[in-house]
């Protein structure tokens, strides 16, 4: 069952198509992966599922509901969270204080009642503490917890932002190139991260260039290519596409995860 359906998707910036009548849909509690060169439209297609962008044509439906008109502030509540490409932390804060950023939505937000400190917030708010710290255990941050995020490592703070992610307590998380950027042991780290997240249930789309990471952890796999959809299936049945072996992963087909 699927729970997002994309249908004849077109953006136009211009006279360039950067999304060029895409359809596809993304099953619920898949890993679902979206590739393909640089410039094929991956994170504009991303932007677009996460109203940043408005679509010139086409349906974005989210549980059989239209989305592609909301604002972005609406989807939250609608279960939907995210990373970007390029880091968007705090650093004038803790790591546990940026987890907490990604609550707000389940807290009290009357500004009376932060301001005469009603017990009930005051509970509230330590259980969204100790709930966010568990978050930083959960994405193997926990040993910064208290640290401000200016001192963490580059890999840690790719799995900060998705530890604030996932505070919001999303069904749907996407992810924007979250290997970007890191080395082999970091990107063994997420790669086990994003699969405790898809084991708890929750959807993941994911845009990245790593193949032996998509490949490895994908049930399904979009290959986009100027702003087309070149190919869709499994990991193999991808890897087997001679379209994208042409046009993306190179002269010979990708075997049993490699690159």
């Amino acid at each position: 069952m699927s729970l997002l359906r994309v249908s004849s998707l077109f953006k136009h910036f211009g006279g360039i198509r950067a999304v060029d009548d895409v359809s596809f849909e993304i099953r619920r509690g898949a890993i679902h992966s979206i590739i393909g060169p640089n410039g094929a439209g991956k994170t504009t297609l991303l932007n677009l599922l996460t109203c940043v962008y408005q679509p010139s044509a086409g349906e974005i439906l989210l549980d059989g509901r239209p989305i592609q008109h909301l604002p972005v502030h609406a989807l939250a509540a609608l279960g939907v969270a995210r990373t970007f490409q390029n880091l968007r932390v705090f650093h004038n804060m803790t790591a546990l204080e940026n987890v907490m950023v990604g609550r707000h939505r389940h807290l009290d937000q009357r500004w009376w009642a932060a301001l005469v400190r009603l017990p009930g917030l005051v509970r509230a708010e330590i259980a969204a503490a100790e709930r966010c710290a568990e978050l930083l255990e959960f994405v193997g941050c926990g040993a910064y917890l208290c640290a401000d995020a200016a001192s963490m490592p580059y890999g840690a703070l790719k799995r900060l932002e998705i530890a604030r992610a996932l505070a919001s307590e999303p069904t749907l998380l996407l992810l924007d190139e979250p290997a970007a950027g890191l080395n082999a042991s970091e990107t063994a780290e997420l790669d086990l991260v994003i699969r405790k997240i898809a084991a708890r249930g929750i959807t993941v789309a994911l845009v990245e260039h790593d193949m032996k990471m998509v490949m490895s952890i994908s049930d399904d796999v979009l290959v986009l290519d100027h702003g087309r959809k070149l190919a869709e299936g499994t990991p193999a049945e991808v890897c087997a596409h001679e379209a994208v072996i042409a046009a993306y992963l190179g002269a010979a087909p990708l075997r049993d995860g490699g690159a």
